[in-house]
């Protein structure tokens, strides 16, 4: 029996009674309420069980049977949450232009006409007073914050900063005191780069000389990369007059580049869609080491589309921070490397092997790479040798459950030059529905040994953390993810050692925090506003899984168990807990005011919608 295999089968006799996504969280008696039964509507159903019905399995009639089968077939949604589209989309052509909302009485004597000819929004003041919402609030926390609020009369919360006339309010003494702080948000792309991205007319010089060294397939559209590549060299051999000084002639070895200590650190796994820079803001808060950005995919930002550049922007909060790149074509991840190596302030740059999406994994990137080793050679290759800061992996156990290949590839990394390993310690085929196998992340860090390995998978609590660095001594450090979704004060957990009973006020206060931090990221007009409510539902879907301490019969709680329906000891716990999406809507109405009409909410890991 092969080592890998031995870790496997250790963990599935180990875990055998528990490895149960149906495994029941004890709840004190006195907080069950009693004769709730989940509804066995189609609305409430799991989708396999909503499959089923589709499908006609349930059926006794034959011909019914056969209806629904066939039924199915032409009509069976492809992909997770087909039918997921935006809570709320505002119309441009209802919306104040930027240019004029942000101007004060003095500031609109002198210019008040918009630069762009082609701009579709409305740039008549009083037109758009008649029609803008109703404030949420009396305050703008970012006005209060800075002395001006860049939203202007489009502000929900602007009756503070807002003349009758809808022109801007300036606090002069509070906003030159800020103006003279260092930017809070980092990583923000410039216009020019955005330009020459576009134009693909960006100097990828150190990646294109890479891309001869492990011949890559030339890609036409950065042909004029190449020709000012060629230009710059010319240019350089021109001015080079005397001796040839080391520093151009010497490589930087990756001993030399900026180091991290990865011992003992506790890090904010990167999360797609809800690991946003609000919610990092709140993890760091609470005590974790080491955060990294959402999943940016490559060829988007070598398109300098916005949308996946504000990915990577960073607060000054997070001393040590990561952006994760995918994509599944050599030349694209080396260029991207590049560039963000280059343009923005970042520790460390995270390669995704991991994501299990079909979206990604079918077209060879994220876990698709690990089927690909060629591929996956010259990318981790390739990429290291661009970047002057170390280059990290996250990885599943392997795409197949029962072909473990991720301790096959660690030797491989460690010669590679890869600085830190990150395991998740299941495949692609298991998603969530069984346990982390902990047995094989400890095997991959020996064989990885001394490159630092980091475990992911099922850390719920401080007792989930200690239990698995004593019994895994040779991984070096843990990285969270639902759990932290689940309660953000883990960290605070394992740097205090002990179990923490949050309340539900103190749980409020923290969603109102991220209210701020949101309104601050995406603004406080109603595009701002609306999806500071999204980003923040789609985390109570998670928020709502926490079980206070205080009602557990046997804490802590763990993250396969569920508990039965329960009352908390006040109405507010008693709503946070609830499964029901309309809960989560009014949790959001609390601090975000009503719902636009129009409104719809379908969480991304969750079957149960708000319409």
């Amino acid at each position: 029996m092969t080592d890998a295999e031995e870790a496997k089968t250790n963990t599935n006799s180990s875990h055998k009674l528990d490895d149960k996504r149906t495994g029941i969280c004890l709840i004190k008696p006195e907080y069950i309420i009693e004769g709730s039964v989940r509804s066995s509507t189609n609305d409430n159903l799991k989708e396999n069980d909503k499959d089923k019905i589709d499908k006609g399995d349930c059926v006794d009639n034959e011909p019914e049977k056969k209806r629904l089968k066939e039924n199915y077939r032409k009509n069976k949604p492809r992909g997770q949450n087909k039918g997921r589209k935006l809570p709320f989309k505002t119309l441009r052509e209802h919306n104040l232009c930027p240019w004029i909302a942000n101007l004060t009485v003095d500031e609109a004597r002198e210019n008040n006409e918009c630069p762009n000819d082609a701009c579709v929004f409305i740039h008549e003041r009083v037109k758009y007073l008649e029609i803008k919402p109703d404030d949420i609030g009396t305050e703008c926390h970012i006005f209060k914050s800075t002395g001006k609020c860049q939203r202007g009369a489009s502000c929900r919360f602007g009756s503070q900063h807002i003349t009758k006339d809808g022109f801007n309010i300036i606090d002069k003494e509070k906003y030159e005191i800020y103006k003279n702080i260092s930017p809070r948000v980092k990583n923000k792309i410039s216009k020019e780069i955005v330009e020459q991205l576009k134009k693909y007319r960006y100097n990828f010089t150190k990646a294109e000389k890479i891309g001869s060294k492990y011949n890559w397939k030339p890609n036409k559209m950065f042909d004029k990369s190449r020709e000012i590549q060629n230009l710059t060299e010319m240019e350089d051999s021109e001015k080079k007059v005397g001796p040839i000084m080391d520093t151009e002639e010497i490589k930087l070895r990756v001993k030399e580049r900026r180091r991290i200590d990865w011992k003992d650190k506790v890090m904010l796994a990167p999360l797609t869609t809800v690991g946003n820079l609000p919610f990092r803001r709140i993890c760091k808060e609470y005590g974790a080491d080491i955060t990294c950005g959402e999943m940016a995919m490559a060829p988007r930002l070598l398109k300098g589309m916005r949308e996946e550049w504000a990915l990577v922007k960073r607060h000054e909060c997070e001393d040590i921070f990561g952006v994760q790149i995918t994509g599944n074509n050599p030349g694209v991840l080396t260029r991207c490397a590049q560039l963000l190596n280059d343009e923005i302030e970042v520790d460390f740059l995270d390669l995704n092997l991991a994501c299990p999406i079909d979206l990604v994994y079918k077209q060879g990137a994220g876990c698709g790479m690990l089927n690909r080793p060629y591929i996956l050679e010259s990318v981790v290759q390739s990429c290291n040798e661009v970047l002057d800061i170390p280059l990290t992996v996250k990885t599943r156990t392997a795409v197949y459950v029962d072909v473990p290949i991720a301790h096959t590839l660690m030797p491989k990394f460690k010669q590679w030059g890869v600085s830190m390993i990150n395991i998740h310690g299941r495949s692609r085929e298991q998603r969530y529905t069984k346990l982390a196998n902990w047995d094989y992340i400890e095997l991959c860090a020996k064989e990885a040994e001394p490159v630092p390995v980091y475990g992911t998978g099922d850390i719920l609590s401080y007792d989930d953390y200690a239990r698995m660095r004593t019994t895994y001594p040779t991984v070096h450090g843990v990285s969270i993810g639902r759990g932290a979704l689940i309660k953000p004060w883990i960290f605070q957990e394992i740097k205090e050692q002990r179990l923490i009973d949050v309340s539900s006020s103190e749980r409020f206060e923290m969603l109102k925090k991220y209210t701020n931090y949101g309104l601050e990221h995406w603004g406080s007009d109603t595009r701002g506003v609306e999806n500071t409510r999204r980003f923040m539902l789609e985390w109570i879907s998670f928020l709502y899984r926490y079980v206070p301490v205080g009602i557990l019969k046997n804490p802590p709680q763990r993250m396969n168990n569920r508990p039965p329906y329960y009352k908390g000891r006040d109405e507010l716990e008693t709503l946070m807990a609830s499964p029901n999406c309309a809960d989560w809507v009014k949790l959001s109405e609390m601090l975000l005011g009503k719902v636009p009409d129009g409104f719809n909410f379908l969480p991304k890991h969750k079957a149960n919608a708000w319409n």
